[in-house]
């Protein structure tokens, strides 16, 4: 598993201060940074960036092996032609492979994730593999351009970014405990994106959507998985973060109904099983689909696996579908995943300012959706190097009669 968190993020801290917006509330998302999409960077580029380091080391004959490839996104550029064609190009994979894209909101990764894990266990191709990439980019209104909503608290936690994973019979990093599974959906319009370049929602609505899936997979999965239990069962938690406040809401929901915990053992248990979670999270923002990986792949990289632990998940999809599920990790596991530095990518973004930003915004309409044609302008925040790519970085180069075409900078 691996994650890429672009080339620039902003303190959101200073992007709140500079709209105006209550301190008291925004101390409440605990957020850091966010990672903010250059106009040269989109869900395939964010997508490929992601997956590259994890075919790198594969011979010729294991990346022949790779027999499906799920885009999982909310943030596709074509209602017919699935981003996952791109993937497999741009990675130079094997044309032996299914390739489509997978939509339900924040639950998409894991429905890949999932699909993914069935194929393989169906042993129905002994050996093949899968890439699962769940990709995802916001983009906001530039000053002027919209308002309104669109500049509310939902502007400093949503991110950009991708996270791609091998799923093969031989797990290094994550092995999954087959069958253990608890999920539950129902319609509801607590967020929904009726336009191509915007959502609304109703934010009440979809924390108490939110609260309810988180209560009702697990008591579904404690249905499937005799003795499962909240408190014990799990040495660390990674839940899907919209931000980071949310979470610690939902936690300290689920100790008090199912562990009858009071105050002062729901902080400690927050900070031991799920705040390492939150780590990549604080740091990226919401991606969407992509963000219940990013925190269990936090929590791997920070976790103490000293001995083996097991990792419940819990992923959330406004509209809504969840699931919570489990794997085990281990030191082993968490040495391969550290070789991808995820921590210094995310260190080596350029970090923006204000200023920037808004430059960023006012440029990015230039990929809006359904653009015909255009050639983009590399170099827009000239710290942005590919140099802190270790394989250098895709980035899109133009749009030819809706054709996106890219390049490697290196």
């Amino acid at each position: 598993m691996n994650v890429f968190g672009g080339g620039a993020c902003v303190d959101v801290k200073e992007l709140a201060v500079h709209r105006g917006l209550d301190s008291a509330r925004f101390d409440n998302l605990l957020m850091k940074e966010k990672t903010v999409a250059l106009p040269d960077e989109d869900p395939v580029t964010f997508g490929v960036n992601a997956a590259r380091p994890l075919l790198e080391g594969l011979s010729e004959g294991e990346r022949g092996r790779i027999e499906m490839v799920i885009a999982c996104t909310e943030s596709a550029f074509d209602f017919g032609k699935s981003l996952s064609t791109y993937l497999h190009d741009y990675l130079s994979l094997s044309r032996n492979c299914r390739l489509f894209e997978l939509k339900q909101a924040c639950y998409a990764g894991t429905a890949g994730l999932q699909m993914a894990v069935n194929f393989v266990l169906s042993q129905t191709s002994p050996g093949g593999k899968v890439l699962v990439v769940a990709t995802d980019v916001s983009r906001f209104a530039a000053a002027g351009e919209g308002g309104g909503e669109d500049w509310a608290f939902v502007e400093p936690s949503s991110g950009a970014g991708a996270v791609a994973m091998l799923v093969g019979e031989s797990p290094e990093v994550f092995q999954i405990d087959a069958g253990a599974s608890g999920y539950y959906g129902y319609e509801v319009m607590d967020t929904c994106r009726p336009l191509p370049e915007g959502g609304a929602g109703d934010a009440d609505l979809s924390l108490l959507s939110y609260l309810d899936c988180c209560e009702h997979t697990f008591l579904e999965y404690q249905k499937r998985v005799e003795g499962a239990d909240y408190r014990e069962t799990f040495g660390y938690l990674a839940y899907h973060t919209p931000f980071g406040g949310m979470v610690k809401g939902a936690h300290r929901n689920m100790m008090r109904k199912l562990a009858k915990a009071g105050p002062e053992e729901i902080e400690e248990d927050f900070v031991r099983r799920v705040a390492p979670g939150l780590h990549y999270c604080q740091r990226v923002g919401n991606i969407m689909g992509a963000t219940a990986a990013l925190a269990l792949a936090s929590t791997i990289d920070r976790a103490d696996l000293e001995a083996p632990q097991r990792i419940g998940c819990f992923s959330y999809g406004s509209g809504c579908c969840a699931e919570f599920y489990s794997g085990v990790a281990t030191s082993e596991g968490q040495r391969r995943q550290r070789r991808f530095g995820i921590e210094a990518q995310l260190e080596g973004r350029h970090r923006l300012s204000v200023e920037e930003y808004e430059q960023v915004l006012a440029r990015s309409g230039a990929v809006k959706f359904g653009v015909r044609n255009v050639r983009l302008e590399h170099g827009l925040v000239p710290a942005v190097s590919a140099s802190r790519a270790p394989f250098g970085r895709l980035v899109l180069d133009e749009i030819e009669e809706f054709h996106r075409k890219y390049i490697w900078q290196s």
